[in-house]
């Protein structure tokens, strides 16, 4: 059996898989439930024999009412939005010493790594926002998205690639700090697939891969990739075992690792929404609502059976033979259907109130909305008429409602995503050279976040700003003096509260050109003194002459 560089071999890679494959029955059962009504494209990939088979079959038979998966869709763009916006840059670099971050040379450098790194990541082959997208979606739906960053191949110019990867095949473990450093994915490959990956001529293929080629190349097998800390790291090495992850593929047919290297950075970034004590395995809005979800699909079932007796009415008539010749036909006249003193001997079956229906489905609605932050982002939207101050309140109770579940995600999915970026564009020589102040501090740098989201966390400031310059200004007002509004630094207040509003710096003047505009302002405003003072220099001069 071949044994890789962390002493593992194939078969207790396996063994390993699984005891995690086999304890979480539960969550599998759980995450099918939702699929069914949630996200039904997904509703068969927690049945592993069913894995990446039936392809187009319908899957949205348990899902009566859309409501949630319009929600889910929502979610993920109000992830997107406040996070990973396509549009702008949503992150920057510094140095974490703060004195590092005053040279000149520093923070050019890392303007100049943050721009390689946006233009690498959002190139049309590294796919990312299409990837990031479908993470997102995992979040809402089951509580857990994984990401696979990878180097793009360098037939197609080297660079950055991602890679979404389902919940279905991503298992993991987590260190003694909570942090996950161990990850298995099954995933299928077809054996033309299987040859390409790892070599026509790899002696640990079996061999009814290689005859399936000749068959059947797009018959399916199921593989292992297995990342882990490698025991045995030492970072003298130039090989494999010089990089502190271990990487391993095995193919189950034969128990036999096909493929052994590693990576200098771990290359999964793993993320849940929340997570209970003593579970690994992130729980999701839909989780939390998924008794409204049901609830609100008999609601629905219900409400369609009422709507079609109202439209479409069931008929009581008297016994008296008129139901042998009544016809529904429209313009039909039907003989004997009132009595003689005009008294209708057919009518309609009463109903319920489907008005009462409708509120009840509205409140489960409104319910889900609110799990999957749909009504959040909706205020803006629905009351247009605001203020800058209520603007700004908005805004800093949004970023307070969103900070916690947010920022979790600027930690355990961004975070760990941005390093494993940097390590592989540095690996490719990508990078500029590093400034020396920068290499003698290790070169040492922290993430800057700049999204919708962190700018919502700092609008506290702006709304306070906003409430305390009003009252100053009443005060001015009321007191006839410009006193109060002396305390305000306004050369520190306004491009800071640009930052904070998202306004592009190149809309904004530098501080060079501001202070032309004042010089220019003052000589026009000393002219101007001196031209009205002329007529009374003039007579004044004229006065003392003898």
């Amino acid at each position: 059996m071949i044994a890789n560089q962390t002493g593992n071999s194939g078969e207790e890679i396996c063994s390993r898989f699984a005891q995690l494959e086999g304890g979480r029955g539960n969550w599998e059962s759980h995450w099918q439930e939702i699929s069914e009504r949630v996200l039904p494209s997904h509703s068969r990939t927690f049945m592993q024999q069913n894995m990446g088979s039936l392809d187009g079959d319908k899957r949205n038979t348990l899902m009566i009412d859309a409501t949630a998966s319009m929600a889910l869709d929502r979610f993920a763009a109000a992830m997107e939005s406040m996070l990973t916006p396509r549009n702008q840059r949503w992150h920057g670099l510094r140095a974490t010493l703060p004195e590092l971050n005053k040279v000149r040379a520093v923070r050019l450098w890392f303007d100049e790594v943050a721009d390689i790194l946006f233009r690498y990541r959002y190139a049309n082959k590294a796919n990312f926002a299409s990837q990031q997208h479908e993470t997102y979606l995992m979040l809402g739906a089951f509580g857990t998205g994984a990401m696979f960053i990878d180097q793009l191949d360098r037939r197609d110019g080297g660079g950055l690639r991602y890679k979404s990867i389902h919940l279905a095949e991503v298992f993991f473990c987590e260190n003694h700090q909570g942090v996950i450093d161990t990850v298995f994915r099954k995933f299928p490959l077809t054996a033309r697939q299987a040859l390409m990956q790892f070599g026509e001529y790899n002696p640990a293929l079996p061999d009814t891969i290689k005859k399936g080629m000749d068959k059947n190349p797009e018959q399916e097998f199921w593989f292992l990739h297995h990342v882990c800390p490698r025991e045995d790291y030492d970072s003298e090495r130039m090989d494999a075992k010089g990089m502190p992850y271990a990487s391993s593929y095995v193919c189950l047919d034969n128990k036999m690792i096909v493929k052994e290297s590693g990576f200098q950075s771990f290359p999964y970034a793993v993320s849940r929404y929340v997570t209970a004590s003593g579970e690994i395995y992130g729980r999701s809005p839909a989780m939390t609502v998924l008794p409204n979800i049901k609830i609100l699909n008999e609601q629905k079932k219900t409400l369609l059976k009422q709507g079609h007796r109202a439209v479409d009415p069931v008929l009581l008539a008297h016994d008296d033979g008129v139901m042998d010749t009544l016809s529904l036909k429209p313009g039909a006249i039907n003989y004997g259907g009132v009595s003689a003193e005009g008294r209708a001997l057919v009518h309609a079956l009463p109903v319920g109130n489907l008005a009462v229906g409708k509120d009840m489905m509205d409140d489960e609605r409104a319910i889900i909305n609110d799990a999957f932050l749909v009504t959040m982002f909706q205020i803006l939207v629905d009351t247009p008429q605001m203020t800058a101050t209520e603007v700004l309140e908005r805004a800093r109770e949004k970023g307070a409602l969103l900070s916690p579940t947010m920022g979790r995600q600027q930690s355990e999915l961004l975070g760990p995503m941005i390093e494993r970026e940097l390590s592989l564009l540095r690996d490719q020589r990508l990078l500029p050279e590093m400034p020396g102040e920068l290499i003698e501090a290790a070169g040492e740098y922290e993430i800057a976040y700049d999204s919708p989201l962190s700018r919502a966390q700092k609008a506290e400031d702006a709304a306070g700003l906003m409430r305390t310059a009003e009252f100053a200004v009443q005060v001015a007002v009321n007191t006839q003096s410009p006193e109060p509004l002396d305390h305000f630094n306004w050369d520190t207040i306004i491009p800071e509260l640009s930052d904070i509003n998202a306004v592009p710096a190149r809309w904004m003047r530098g501080a060079q050109e501001i202070q032309a505009i004042r010089q220019g302002r003052q000589q026009q405003m000393a002219a101007q003194q001196m031209t009205q003072a002329l007529p009374g220099i003039a007579a004044m001069t004229k006065a003392v002459q003898p």
